[in-house]
């Protein structure tokens, strides 16, 4: 076989792992093996192993990961999630369909702090869901919207999946920060106004809630906001002005958020213990998926699938606008069944020159319209992370009644998409100032 067959042949076998349930990491991994031992030599591929799982788990740009995951974990645990809800709750649960929409304003902002999709809608599901099952909610919309709005957790900064993205294309994890943040509350904006209509037209699925009192609100505000926002002051906020590296942004964060919520008294060691073995799992598992795309890369680049890819787009009788049109819709076919970081690792070395390189597109606004199509595949089946969380917190709610709330969400998230191809200075507006 010539090395583009079995470069073919490799993904194939990777696609058949996956559906045989084998763990993304390890079968990236093996077929990634497999593939260099066959193209190069076992011993080539043997040292190639070793020495990228190596660098990955030693590498310094890569220590930015634990450090946000740490800082969102201690959050989680210490209930910082539950405050902000209270807090966002008092006002504007009153509105129709309030507290969904307080409930994509708890997402954007505590996403701010955790920078995890899973993390944000596993924490305010177990918070909002109960809110609104006792004011008669539809659970259709409830259970949707939680699992909507965690998928802001993706883009607005601090976002693991950013990190991701400018440690993979060797782009500035400041400005990907800084290029979410407009598209990160847009998508949150797209959001309310979608609930907004669904409850004006349907009272019944989402009552309006209690009106709370000015000082009710004001009470919420010192209890639910002041943490959150001295943590994304001192840590992004030192990131943007040039204090900081990303890593150690991250640690930053994560030790104002000890240091606060210790004060506060809402961390005993129990939870800290949990924080710290919650942020151990997921950062091994983070770092695995990295070595193994890494590993599956250096196959496909041997492969030349992407220079052959690179050729056939550049090759192709359509403007840029079609290109990355179909790019766009092979990552939302493939968002369907891989999960978000590990459909980034596995694709960029191969779309990324294309888009870039051959089409001329600004390589932030790819990765900000990038990490929002990922974002799609949180929210739609089969693979649908988020929805499978919220099915876990709502477990009287059958799956079907889930994924059938989130298509207005996903009409939402279409039309955002659309709005930042169309006007991509939305996207490039703030790294341009810095």
């Amino acid at each position: 076989m010539s090395p583009f067959e079995s470069g073919i042949v490799g993904v194939i076998v990777f696609f058949v792992l996956l559906i045989l349930k084998m763990p993304i990491a390890y079968a990236m991994s093996l077929v990634g093996f497999l593939g260099l031992s066959y193209l190069v030599s076992p011993s080539t591929a043997f040292r190639v192993v070793a020495r990228e799982t190596y660098a990955t788990f030693s590498s310094y740009s890569l220590s930015v990961i634990p450090m946000f995951v740490l800082m969102g974990f201690l959050a989680f645990h210490s209930g910082i999630g539950t405050r902000l809800y209270a807090f966002v709750y008092k006002l504007i649960g009153h509105m129709p369909g309030g507290l969904a929409i307080a409930t994509q304003a708890t997402c954007a902002i505590f996403g701010a702090v955790c920078g995890s999709n899973t993390a944000t809608a596993a924490t305010i599901g177990a918070i909002a869901l109960p809110e609104m099952k006792k004011y008669d909610y539809a659970p259709s919309l409830s259970t949707a919207s939680v699992a909507a709005g965690g998928a802001l957790g993706v883009l607005i900064p601090p976002s693991v999946i950013f990190i991701i993205y400018g440690i993979s294309t060797e782009q500035s994890i400041e400005m990907l920060f800084l290029a979410g943040i407009i598209p990160g509350f847009l998508l949150m904006a797209f959001y309310m106004f979608t609930i907004y209509y669904l409850a004006r037209r349907n009272p019944s699925i989402g009552p309006a809630g209690p009106k709370a009192s000015w000082g009710e609100r004001f009470k919420a505000l010192r209890g639910g906001l002041w943490e959150v926002l001295v943590v994304f002051a001192i840590s992004l906020g030192g990131l943007f002005a040039g204090w900081f590296t990303p890593t150690e942004a991250g640690a930053v964060g994560a030790f104002g958020v000890l240091v606060l919520t210790a004060l506060a008294r809402t961390l005993n060691f129990e939870k800290f213990r949990r924080a710290l073995t919650d942020s151990t799992r997921t950062t091994a598992m983070i770092m695995l998926l990295v070595a193994g795309a890494v590993i599956f890369g250096r196959f496909i680049a041997m492969s030349r699938i992407p220079f052959e890819l690179a050729s056939w787009a550049g090759g192709l009788a359509l403007p840029p606008a079609a290109v990355m049109a179909i790019i766009l819709s092979i990552y939302l076919v493939l968002g369907f069944f891989i999960d978000a970081l590990a459909l980034i690792l596995l694709t960029i070395p191969i779309f990324y020159p294309v888009a870039v390189t051959t089409l001329g597109y600004d390589p932030l606004w790819f990765g900000v319209i990038i990490v929002m199509v990922v974002a799609m595949g949180v929210i739609t089946p089969p693979v649908g992370m988020n929805v499978y969380i919220i099915k876990g917190v709502a477990k009287d709610v059958p799956l079907e009644v889930i994924f059938k709330g989130i298509w207005p969400f996903l009409i939402a998230l279409i039309a955002c998409i659309a709005l930042l191809i169309m006007f991509p200075q939305i996207t490039t507006f703030l790294p341009g100032l810095f």
